[in-house]
């Protein structure tokens, strides 16, 4: 990924005249472009877990089909898989990462662990992660299909523009529907592939087959993702907005409070003139009262 520091340069430097004519300034749309597709890189990396996600998926089923290859123990071959799982996330813990994708995985491997021992069936190790995989598909499919497509909502918060791209930037809510039909399509491939095996194969050659088809199905994903975001509107950022607009309310009550309060000094100034004119006003110009000389 693509560092979001840039150098830069003193913008009030002396220029040498006879150094001929400088070099022409960047585009600003081509800066712009290039800023919001580092911006789109960083945020599947962070959605999606980056390198470290992915070894987080692959390790415990390459362990367990590693395992279950060489000896053919079903037993250790899973608790190598599930402490492995523990490990990864201990780690995570330990460095104080993000969760989400170490737990996914432990609690993944765990279903897996469960499956496998209640059957007795080494293949059903794969099961719960195969069946995931299907509901993943169809669910990129069918909120696309309502017109709320899954990776928008996976990836809105990250851009911190929420649901913002559903109503205001319908360009942006076509490359989220493009992406999410990438996602449901490729799935929907990988599973078409995997669960004949399921069927015909044995634990070993599903294992295998699994561990193969684990990163570059995800990676042509994360790729076609990244192509129709790059080339989307920007996001709304949302909470720009919102704290543009407290900012704005702060302010319009501070004015209304200098308002108030000048408004008070300026009565107040002028209640104190008047029973000062009223005070110094001479005693001829008042109404006499009491008896009549004679």
């Amino acid at each position: 990924m693509t560092s979001h520091d840039r150098p830069t340069t003193d913008a009030h430097a002396d220029t040498d005249p006879s150094a001929g004519p400088s070099p022409a300034s960047p585009d600003p749309g081509t800066e712009g472009a290039a800023d919001g597709r580092q911006v789109t890189e960083a945020a599947l990396f962070e959605a999606f877990g980056g390198v470290r996600g992915m070894v987080e998926t692959v390790a415990p089923g390459l362990l367990f089909v590693t395992i279950f290859t060489i000896n053919k123990d079903l037993h250790l071959s899973a608790i190598a898989a599930l402490a492995v799982s523990l490990v990864l996330a201990a780690a995570r813990l330990i460095r104080r990462d993000t969760l989400k994708h170490a737990f996914s995985g432990v609690f993944g491997v765990a279903f897996g662990v469960v499956f496998a021992m209640m059957t007795g069936n080494a293949k059903d190790f794969y099961l719960p992660g195969m069946l995931y995989t299907l509901g993943l598909a169809l669910a990129y499919m069918i909120t696309t299909l309502a017109g709320v497509p899954l990776i928008g909502l996976i990836l809105g918060p990250v851009f911190k523009e929420n649901l913002s791209w559903r109503t205001r930037n319908p360009g942006r809510k076509k490359a989220y529907a493009k992406a999410s039909w990438a996602w449901g399509l490729i799935l929907l491939a990988k599973c078409a592939i995997l669960f004949p095996l399921y069927w015909w194969a044995d634990t070993t050659q599903l294992g295998w087959v699994l561990i193969a088809l684990k990163i570059p199905p995800f990676l042509l994903a994360v790729y076609l993702t990244w192509v129709f975001l790059a080339k989307a509107p920007a996001p709304i950022d949302v909470f720009a907005e919102m704290e543009a607009k407290e900012k704005a309310e702060e302010e319009a009550e501070e004015r209304r409070r200098v308002e108030r309060e000048t408004l008070d000094r300026v009565a107040d100034g002028l209640g104190r003139d008047l029973v000062q004119e009223v005070v110094a006003e001479p005693q001829s110009d008042r109404p006499q009262g009491g008896r009549h000389r004679r």
